[in-house]
């Protein structure tokens, strides 16, 4: 089938992100998609070769537009320009219509996935959309990921990966990565108790290092394709991540990780930090690890004033195997989506 997938660029990468690896999952399974974008500028370091099945086209307001395809998602919420709405209604047999929400661990995102929204007024009148959450219960759409993925990770040379960035792997190195917003914590504290490789992305981890104490090492990444950033979470034996796409590539990649929640003005990122590290530290988690991960997670995001520390590898290591395990048993978000098509047509 033909997905006709639109997307708006708020800011820092993650929604064009999602819409990529949406689109390349779908083409690798067979699929058409169409991405429609209001900047595609990032896609010349994150995806530069392109992808068969994919085409990416210009967000536009008026003019013309193609016959929509047999399946419409609209990212995050987007809104299609009029025009193409217009077009969806008087088709002989409507597009299915998605709007593909954001990642939430939170207990409304299972009461609202697969949801109707009629349409009553509009270009888009007498249509029906429908409320599509990834999550990460059976409950909900799941996670994106591609097939083949495991496979990957498992063949994966760490030192040899290294090496091509530029920067070689000392032995009894904790390797760590960084891709943050602005810091509300200090971090280098966090990291001096033994020999560190730091690989700080562009943007803000690179920004105001400051002086590292001296059992840190520091290494300036250029922007990486989405493939090779998937190679620094299995490379790295601690990842700080941020966001949406990167929180959930950290997951899969199975090791410790400390996310970095997006700030929203009204606060209410709090209760969706909470509610993930609620279900996260669910099964198998002593009260003593369990309390030392939200000291640190909520010292990250700006929360709380316990001073933090780094929990012991071994058991954060074993958490998140655990949790990897069971997001693996559960049916990802491409296939789930195109199941929900099918029924919906």
């Amino acid at each position: 089938m033909l997905w006709d997938l639109f997307c708006r660029v708020i800011d820092n990468h993650g929604d064009l992100g999602v819409a990529w690896r949406l689109a390349t999952d779908l083409a690798e399974r067979g699929e058409r998609a169409r991405l429609w974008v209001d900047d595609a500028s990032a896609l010349a370091w994150m995806a530069p070769e392109g992808a068969a099945g994919v085409e990416v086209l210009p967000w536009r307001g008026e003019g013309e537009f193609p016959p929509p395809g047999e399946v419409v998602v609209e990212l995050f919420g987007c809104d299609p320009p009029q025009g193409f709405v217009a077009g969806m209604a008087a088709a002989a047999r409507p597009p299915v219509w998605i709007n593909l929400e954001y990642l939430s661990a939170e207990d409304y995102v299972e009461r609202s996935h697969g949801l109707p929204s009629p349409q009553f007024s509009g270009a888009g009148a007498g249509l029906t959309k429908h409320f599509f959450y990834p999550g990460f219960t059976t409950a909900t759409g799941g996670l994106l990921r591609e097939r083949g993925l495991a496979r990957r990770r498992a063949g994966f040379d760490r030192a040899a990966w290294l090496q091509a960035q530029g920067t070689s792997w000392q032995p009894r190195e904790r390797v760590v990565s960084l891709f943050c917003y602005r810091r509300h914590a200090a971090l280098w504290h966090w990291l001096a108790d033994q020999p560190t490789l730091l690989l700080a992305t562009p943007g803000a981890a690179q920004a105001d290092i400051g002086e590292l104490p001296p059992s840190v090492r520091l290494h300036r990444l250029p922007w990486l394709t989405q493939r090779d950033y998937d190679h620094l979470l299995w490379a790295s034996d601690l990842n700080f991540v941020r966001g949406e796409d990167s929180f959930v590539r950290a997951q899969w990649a199975g090791v410790p990780f400390v996310w970095q929640i997006y700030e929203q003005y009204d606060g209410v990122h709090a209760g969706k930090l909470d509610a993930f590290m609620d279900r996260f530290l669910l099964h198998g988690c002593d009260a003593h690890f369990s309390a030392q991960v939200r000291t640190l997670w909520l010292a990250w995001n700006g929360f709380g004033d316990a001073p933090p520390v780094l929990p012991e590898a071994a058991p954060w290591c074993a958490a998140c195997g655990r949790w990897r395990q069971s997001l693996e048993n559960q049916n990802d978000l491409t296939s789930q989506l195109q199941g929900f098509v099918v029924a919906k047509r």
